[in-house]
């Protein structure tokens, strides 16, 4: 399974690069991949309508993931991300607001890291008490902002299925989301309105094709 290149044909990179898993050694990339066990990832969400088709196709399978949230999100749709804990799913600390590391300031980010971290806390009834997972968004984060959450493990992604690319067919999605993927794979889903179209043909075919051949599906 998988490629050793990092791009496709269509022009967009489904495999983090080497060399940023060299950079950044210190951030998860992948898990050992002995077994054939995957690890989906879901970011910006909770979202009505694309977080609740994600937690119904995993339902499906009987597949966990864990959920990058956005504590903005959950704040506005409190039920959605109650039910993503009720089903017995993982969460993790996106940022309150989405923020890119590389344009916000280091006192700024970090406040920001906590607001998402207490609002998580706050809506989830008791069963979350600490956040022990955090994603940047877009990847993007410094190395100051890095050393300063460290009471999070920062977990990146070995697969990055581009279904946010509005220019991206369905299927190249797909196809390049599969290719890529190998045993222990961290792979990038997004619940967000702007992934809904190539969200909704590739999570089905990708749990699918998956499924059939042996692969299990994990939280962190």
């Amino acid at each position: 399974m998988g490629v050793d290149a990092t791009r496709l044909t269509t022009g967009y990179f489904f495999r983090s690069p080497a060399v940023l898993r060299w950079i950044y050694t210190g951030l998860t990339w992948r898990l050992p991949g002995d077994e054939r066990r995957l690890y989906l990832t879901f970011d910006d969400g909770p979202v009505p309508g694309p977080t609740e088709f994600v937690l119904g196709e995993l339902n499906r399978v009987k597949a966990k993931a864990t959920f990058f949230c956005i504590g903005d999100n959950v704040l506005k749709n409190p039920a959605v991300f109650s039910r993503i804990l009720d089903e017995g799913h993982a969460v993790g600390n996106h940022t309150h607001n989405h923020l890119s590391g590389w344009k916000t300031s280091l006192e700024d980010y970090i406040s920001n890291v906590k607001q998402c971290d207490e609002v998580i806390i706050a809506h989830s009834g008791g069963r979350v008490q600490t956040i022990a997972y955090f994603r940047p968004p877009y990847g993007r984060i410094t190395r100051r902002q890095i050393s300063a959450i460290d009471h999070h493990q920062i977990i990146m992604w070995d697969v990055l299925t581009n279904d946010y690319a509005r220019n991206l067919p369905e299927e190249a999605c797909l196809r390049g989301s599969i290719t890529a993927t190998r045993p222990g794979s961290i792979i990038v889903f997004h619940d967000s309105l702007k992934a809904e179209r190539n969200l909704r043909h590739a999570l089905p075919r990708f749990l699918d094709h998956f499924s059939s051949i042996g692969f299990s599906f994990h939280s962190l």
